[in-house]
């Protein structure tokens, strides 16, 4: 494969917002926007590569409160999803070169794709969803698999770490995706970046940039859902078969109520996009079309 360089661009004002973003790719090559989850690292390296090295333009970026993009208060966002959706609508105009982008999402990006696909149709020719779902944090739809018990019994029982610690944060990460099911050391590794990247010390921003726990407090409504059959552009819905926290019955219900939407599978996959499903990932993406 083509070696593929990215540079990053910390000052895209968008919506009234500073975005964060890395980018892969030839600039006059259709876009690709990565919604991060919430962080832009949700995204691996090597699909980023992938996809650019297939033609496209792959813009990654971060969600407010996370990142380099705008950080005021992840405690208490003044913000709403639907704000989220605005900001992604924003980039792909600013960045797009006057195309519309493939929009893809990842974890609670896919759920800022979602809205954004539905409240702003034009700025987008496609659309990918990864290890998401319909509906809002929170309890899910009595049709929809919550997250699993015993796993987030796990998870959540564990101490927090010390947020000063660069190396604890890290460890900390590792320890939570072996439970959740993904690489123990790529999570450690790329908690390590986010901390490095994380703008301030205070332990609800490490949080915000970590877990994405400011989703938790914010203003997700009204219902999206019922909207799904609304969505007209190709569509691809991937979900890891062994995901403990959006079961994989959540892309299928994605699936089914996007019409033409087609759903990939991950056998071996969890919460993560492995390595090992770059290449399929990628490829499916790429069949969507260059827009």
């Amino acid at each position: 494969m083509t070696a593929v360089h990215a540079t990053v661009h910390t000052a895209v004002h968008a919506n009234g917002v500073v975005s964060g973003t890395e980018s892969f790719g030839a600039a006059d090559a259709p876009l690709v926007l990565l919604v991060g989850g919430p962080t832009m690292l949700s995204w691996p390296d090597a699909l980023c590569a992938r996809l650019a090295a297939g033609g496209r333009r792959v813009v990654r970026y971060d969600l407010r409160d996370s990142g380099a993009s705008t950080t005021v208060d992840p405690q208490a966002p003044a913000y709403t999803l639907r704000d989220l959706a605005a900001d992604a609508a924003a980039l792909a105009g600013a960045l797009g070169g006057g195309r519309p982008a493939h929009l893809a999402g990842i974890g609670v990006g896919g759920m800022v794709a979602q809205v954004a696909a539905l409240d702003h149709p034009g700025a987008f020719c496609a659309l990918t969803l990864v290890g998401t779902r319909a509906v809002a944090p929170g309890p899910p739809d009595d049709d929809l698999p919550g997250h699993d018990p015993a796993t987030m019994s796990r998870l959540f029982a564990r101490p927090a770490p010390d947020w000063s610690s660069r190396t604890a944060v890290a460890e900390f990460a590792a320890a939570g995706a072996e439970i959740l099911g993904n690489d123990p050391g790529t999570a450690r590794a790329t908690a390590a970046r986010i901390w490095d990247r994380t703008p301030g010390t205070a332990p609800p921003v490490h949080l915000a940039n970590q877990l994405g726990l400011v989703f938790s407090r914010l203003d997700c409504a009204p219902r999206w859902r019922e909207r799904l059959p609304g969505i007209r552009v190709p569509t691809l819905v991937v979900h890891g078969r062994r995901d403990p926290f959006f079961p994989v019955g959540n892309g299928e219900a994605l699936a089914r109520e996007i019409p033409g939407a087609r759903l990939l599978v991950l056998p071996e996959a969890a919460t993560a996009i492995p390595d090992a499903a770059v290449g399929e990932v990628a490829g499916a993406m790429l069949a969507l079309g260059p827009g």
